[in-house]
């Protein structure tokens, strides 16, 4: 692993251990060149994954994009970020048990939305909004109206 400080590639891993949903290794790292320390993350990838945009473009599949989209849709909310690492490994995962070698985006959006709308409403909407890409304010009305009238489980969701 090549140090971040440095650029060293002779780091030596001084402490290992499994993340707490057991879907990751947690290693901590030392440079022996100019004594930076540095934790990695080591994940199981079943297989590489393309996305096919809706331009038709193929691009590799890249967990810390979606990372990044699902934690701008949960700024600001409180949501543990425990459940939002359990929602991304729960998505990337279903992606890779599919079977198929390339994914299109709207797979990728759906599995997101679906994963949202049972962690916080707001961030469902925020995500929606850019996904379906929204022109007007009766769009939001209708997610909105499609979202209240679904039967809600308090304790699904964690807000009791």
């Amino acid at each position: 692993m090549r140090c971040p400080y440095c650029g060293s590639l002779d780091t030596q891993v001084k402490d290992s251990r499994p993340t707490e949903d057991h879907s990751a290794i947690r290693r901590r790292r030392i440079c022996p060149d100019c004594g930076g320390r540095f934790t990695t993350f080591e994940r199981i990838q079943l297989r590489e994954l393309t996305v096919v945009k809706r331009s038709g473009r193929r691009t590799p599949f890249d967990r810390d994009k979606l990372a990044r989209s699902i934690e701008v849709a949960l700024r600001k909310r409180p949501v543990d970020p425990e459940r939002i690492e359990r929602l991304i490994n729960g998505v990337v995962r279903q992606l890779e048990s599919q079977g198929e070698g390339e994914v299109t985006s709207e797979e990728i959006g759906n599995l997101v939305m679906d994963g949202l709308k049972t962690l916080d409403d707001i961030a469902y909407v925020r995500f929606a909004s850019v996904y379906r890409n929204f022109r007007e304010a009766k769009e939001f009305g209708a997610l909105i109206d499609e979202l209240a009238a679904e039967p809600r489980d308090p304790a699904a969701r964690g807000d009791e």
